[in-house]
């Protein structure tokens, strides 16, 4: 088991989430934060993860609280006792998956974009986030907008 969250984890995950709902609008995707479990091989056996944030447009695979296809958009914010697992063991899982884009937040304001290219991530961007002027605690991702 791995510790809860911290709270700047979650106000990160809440931006992102935020700025990427507000650009699907008008999408048939879904964009879900925290509390969804991704079986990366459904028909293989039933392991899972669960990620910060995920987009998937293809509704059909949602049963539950599991989501068994293959998500288009995956970002996972680090903390101590995740950094480890987020860029090795999940980034090859979702790499193995077909998931066609990653992001790789830290609580210190830099942002990690990989993009699938021939079923393997390739770092296309690498940026340092702006803090959020009304709050010094913690960093605010409202200004990214790459993804929409």
């Amino acid at each position: 088991m791995y510790p809860a969250p911290g709270y700047q984890h979650r106000i990160i995950n809440s931006n992102i989430h935020t700025k990427i709902k507000t650009g699907l609008k008008d999408s048939i995707c879904l964009v879900t934060m925290e509390n969804l479990d991704f079986k990366y091989h459904p028909d293989v056996n039933d392991d899972y993860v669960c990620s910060d944030i995920m987009v998937i447009c293809d509704r059909k695979y949602l049963k539950g609280g599991t989501y068994s296809g293959v998500p288009k958009f995956i970002a996972e914010t680090l903390s101590p006792s995740s950094a480890r697992r987020d860029r090795r063991e999940k980034k090859d899982i979702y790499e193995a998956a077909g998931v066609e884009e990653y992001w790789i937040v830290t609580p210190h304001g830099s942002l990690e974009i990989y993009y699938l290219q021939d079923g393997r991530y390739i770092l296309e961007q690498g940026y340092v986030l702006q803090e959020d002027k009304e709050d010094e605690d913690y960093k605010s991702f409202l200004r990214i907008s790459r993804y929409m």
